[in-house]
C-alpha cells in the first residue's frame, strides 16, 4: 500500500496532521496500534479547546476520526516495528502489513507512567488525573493530592495551590528531584503540605476516589490520606526506540525543529512523542499542522 503521507499514531497530532494533509490533496494512510484518539479519549471533560466550551473526550476524538474518514484516509489498525528509507521512498513495516509513503509523520504520543497500585485504573477519571492543566479547574475549591517529586510534579502541586483550597504533595524519597526555583515555589505557599518517604499501597472508594492508603518507607506505619483527587506525575513513557536509525532521540522523545523536521529528510514529528516543554491537546493539533505543511512541501521538492 503506497500514500504520499504516512502517519504513525492516531491522536490529535496524527488527526491533524491526516486532515491538513488531506485537505491539501494528498493522499494518506494513518496506522495506529490500539485505539484512534489517543489519550483524550479517555477524559471525561474537555474544557480548554480553542471555541469549544465543554466536551467529552471521547466525542472529541470521535468527531475527529470521522471528519479525517470522510475526507479519504486509510486507517490502519497495526502496530509498526520498523521504517526503512529506500531512495525517494519509506518502508514503514508493520505487524500485519507493509506500507510506502513519500514522507513519514511520528506521531506516537506517550503514555503516563502509572503506579501500578490497587485500583488505579479503578478511579482513573473518577478522582485520579494524570494531568492537572487538563483536570485541576474540575477540583477549584477542594482538597487534593500531588505524588511525584520531580518538575512535573511541583508544576502540578503550584498550579493547584493557586485554585484548590489544599494540595498535599506526598513523595516516594525524602527529597524532590526539581529545580531549586520550583521547590523554594512550592515551600512558599501556606496551603501545600509535604509528606516525604511514602509509598502509595492501594487507591481508596466505592464510586469516585475517596482516600490514598501509603506506607512510611521508614517507620512501615500504614497512613491513609483524605483527599478528592489525585494528580500522578512520575513521568511519561514514550516509545520512539524503533525509529531510532531515523532520527535522534532524547531520553526517548524524538528531536525536532520547530518545523517538526528530524534528522532525516522527509521524516516529520509531531505531539507528545516530541522532545517539547507542553504536552497539550492544542499543542498536539498546532505540531500536527505544522508537519502536514512542511511534509507537503517537501513532497513538492522531490519533484
Amino acid at each position: 500500500m503506497s500514500s504520499d503521507v504516512v502517519i504513525i499514531g492516531g491522536g490529535p497530532a496524527a488527526l491533524t496532521a491526516a486532515l491538513y494533509s488531506l485537505r491539501g490533496g494528498k493522499t494518506v494512510t494513518i496506522i495506529e496500534k490500539d485505539a484512534f484518539g489517543g489519550q483524550i479519549a479517555d477524559s471525561p471533560r474537555v474544557e480548554n479547546f480553542p471555541s469549544i466550551r465543554k466536551i467529552s473526550g471521547l466525542d472529541f476524538s470521535n468527531n475527529f476520526f470521522e471528519q479525517v474518514s470522510n475526507l479519504g484516509a486509510d486507517m490502519e489498525m497495526d502496530e509498526v516495528k520498523s521504517i526503512e528509507k529506500k531512495d525517494n521512498l519509506f518502508i514503514v513495516k508493520g505487524q500485519y502489513g507493509t506500507y510506502e509513503g513519500k514522507v513519514v509523520i511520528l506521531a506516537t504520543g506517550v503514555k503516563h507512567r502509572h503506579l501500578g497500585v490497587e485500583n488505579e485504573d479503578k478511579f482513573f477519571a473518577h478522582g485520579i488525573s494524570y494531568c492537572a492543566v487538563c483536570d485541576g479547574p474540575f477540583y477549584s475549591g477542594k482538597d487534593v493530592m500531588v505524588i511525584g517529586d520531580a518538575n512535573s510534579a511541583l508544576q502540578y502541586a503550584i498550579l493547584l495551590a493557586s485554585e484548590c483550597h489544599h494540595v498535599d504533595v506526598v513523595t516516594l524519597f525524602d527529597k524532590f528531584f526539581a529545580d531549586k526555583m520550583l521547590v523554594d515555589g512550592l515551600m512558599s505557599l501556606k496551603n501545600v503540605s509535604i509528606y516525604h518517604n511514602r509509598s502509595a499501597m492501594k487507591f481508596n472508594g466505592t464510586d469516585k476516589l475517596e482516600s490514598v492508603t501509603f506506607q512510611d518507607t521508614k517507620t512501615k506505619e500504614i497512613i491513609e490520606m483524605k483527599d478528592e483527587a489525585c494528580f500522578i506525575a512520575i513521568g511519561q513513557i514514550p516509545d520512539n526506540d524503533r525509529f531510532n536509525n531515523l532520527v535522534d532521540l532524547e531520553r526517548g522523545f524524538i528531536i525536532t525543529d520547530e518545523d517538526m523536521k528530524t534528522k532525516t529528510p522527509g521524516v516529520f514529528a509531531a505531539g507528545d512523542c516530541r522532545k517539547k516543554k507542553w504536552r497539550q491537546l492544542a499543542t498536539a493539533c498546532n505540531d500536527g499542522a505544522i508537519a502536514s505543511l512542511n511534509a507537503g512541501n517537501y513532497i513538492l521538492s522531490l519533484k
